[in-house]
């Protein structure tokens, strides 16, 4: 389970170093897509895959779920992670995600979120919610 923030940045090669306490789980190969949110997601392959199945099993004759899962196979993207443990983002998720410079980076159960640090500190990233939201969420649904 991927867990904890990280501030990292992204170099002229459009990589990005993925934390080290990450690595192992993520393996070296993953899965790279857009988020529900203004940020990348990356699976490692078994989350991938399960993420996939669930993909699957949504309804073909509902227009609204072919759109979901288009979504999310259009923007997919087989990478590998380097000798250095770096991962290169294409340039159409990096412009969806705004990544410019530096980097929030963060880990979000069975993936890891990749944010532009100005959008994660903003309104749209943690901003979104104060601790009067989170309290009223967790009483909500009962956490």
């Amino acid at each position: 389970m991927f867990v904890g923030s990280y501030e990292n940045s992204i170099d002229a090669k459009s990589r990005v170093i993925i934390p080290s306490k990450y690595r192992e789980e993520l393996g070296l190969e993953c899965y790279v897509t857009r988020g529900f949110d203004t940020c990348i997601d990356v699976y490692p392959l078994e989350a991938w895959k399960e993420f996939e199945e669930k993909l699957s099993q949504l309804p073909k004759s509902n227009k609204q779920a072919r759109a979901f899962v288009r979504k999310f196979r259009a923007n997919a993207v087989k990478c590998e992670l380097d000798k250095q443990g770096r991962l290169t983002i294409p340039e159409k998720l990096r412009n969806d995600a705004k990544l410019v410079k530096e980097l929030t980076t963060i880990g979000n159960g069975e993936k890891i979120e990749i944010w532009s640090r100005d959008v994660w500190e903003s309104d749209e990233g943690i901003g979104m919610l104060d601790d009067i939201d989170l309290a009223e969420g967790m009483e909500q649904y009962g956490i």
